[in-house]
């Protein structure tokens, strides 16, 4: 309803809608235009007795200039050049048409700053955010390298874990790596556990978004989930294994086999979900929060604390530890979510 035609049209139909019976505030209630708009306009004929501003901009670019930015962006010369660089190439010659910002706002008045480069379009990809409250919900999987007795040549490690728990799930080792062995390390999970509804989550790599692999996860109805590009954050549960991994005392730089990499893998997994304490999950095994039996363990802490607290509560300025659970794990969590842990 911005023009004076528009306007005019509008009150006349209003009129024949009063005519026929419509009430005025129905006439409002439908259109979303005030009744006390429409009055206005009923007194002023239609017309926009507005007079704005009557601020003069002198340093303001004439329809002129306007139109020379334009045709010298959209030249042979230039059409391939950002604005900044147009600028640039413009000074060099010794001509001056008009600032750098001006270029970029009249060329997006005009719906002109388009791609125009041969390569693709950015995309800019949301951040992924996935949470899991029990064990086999979330999945998060990844492939590291490991390094061999022969220069130039690895071992790469398959390894899917639940990020609720932090169990691993399942492991593999393979001298390339692809789509097809995702997928079947994936059967082979199916086989031994219920997947149907997870989400699996991975970076961006090929064996990952492989047509095998992503038919696979559609086959067994688990739903697929991807970092973004370069975001090592996206994913921190597989980097942080991968790290404790590699970190461990007596890790071999390099593998003198096959065979011996999965046998020191092997051994590196017992421990990992049955030995090790890890300091997410309120230090127990992943193998005891995967299967429940963290509620006993904690209770037994802080049953422990308390009675210690209760013998000398002058040595716990802050009160007992409380051992709590972790109930809820998240990737890459809202600000909502921040302000329940904050809480918590």
């Amino acid at each position: 309803m911005n023009s004076r035609a528009t306007k005019k049209d509008f009150l006349e139909a209003a009129d024949e809608a009063v005519k026929a019976g419509a009430r005025q505030s129905e006439i409002s209630s439908m259109t979303g235009i005030s009744t006390r708009t429409i009055q206005r306009w009923r007194k002023n004929t239609g017309t926009d007795l507005r007079k704005g501003s009557r601020r003069s901009i002198p340093h303001k670019l004439t329809e002129k200039e306007k139109s020379k930015i334009i045709s010298v962006s959209c030249g042979s010369e230039y059409k391939d050049n950002y604005p900044s660089e147009i600028v640039a190439k413009l000074a060099e010659k010794g001509l001056y048409i008009a600032s750098e910002a001006s270029f970029y706002r009249v060329l997006k008045e005009h719906h002109l700053l388009t791609h125009r480069r041969k390569s693709k379009v950015p995309v800019k990809r949301s951040k992924p955010r996935l949470v899991a409250t029990g064990p086999d919900q979330v999945y998060s999987w990844d492939i590291t390298w490991l390094k061999s007795d022969v220069a130039g040549l690895y071992y790469y490690l398959y390894f899917v874990m639940d990020i609720f728990s932090r169990k691993i799930i399942h492991w593999e080792l393979h001298e390339n790596e692809s789509a097809e062995k995702a997928a079947d390390m994936l059967r082979k999970i199916s086989a031994k556990t219920i997947v149907k509804g997870l989400t699996l989550h991975s970076d961006n790599g090929a064996p990952m978004k492989g047509y095998t692999m992503l038919a696979m996860m559609q086959a067994l109805n688990i739903t697929p989930s991807f970092s973004r590009p370069r975001v090592s954050t996206d994913n921190p549960y597989s980097e942080s294994l991968f790290r404790t991994l590699k970190y461990r005392p007596l890790y071999p730089e390099r593998f003198t086999s096959l065979e011996e990499a999965r046998d020191w893998i092997r051994r590196f997994v017992y421990w990992y979900n049955r030995e090790h304490l890890h300091s997410g999950i309120s230090y127990v095994t992943p193998h005891d929060r995967h299967h429940g039996k963290d509620f006993e363990i904690l209770k037994k802490r802080r049953k422990t604390y308390e009675e210690a607290y209760m013998k000398n509560p002058a040595r716990w300025t802050q009160g007992p530890k409380q051992w709590e659970r972790k109930e809820i794990v998240y990737i890459n969590p809202n600000d909502v979510d921040n302000e329940i842990k904050l809480a918590g």
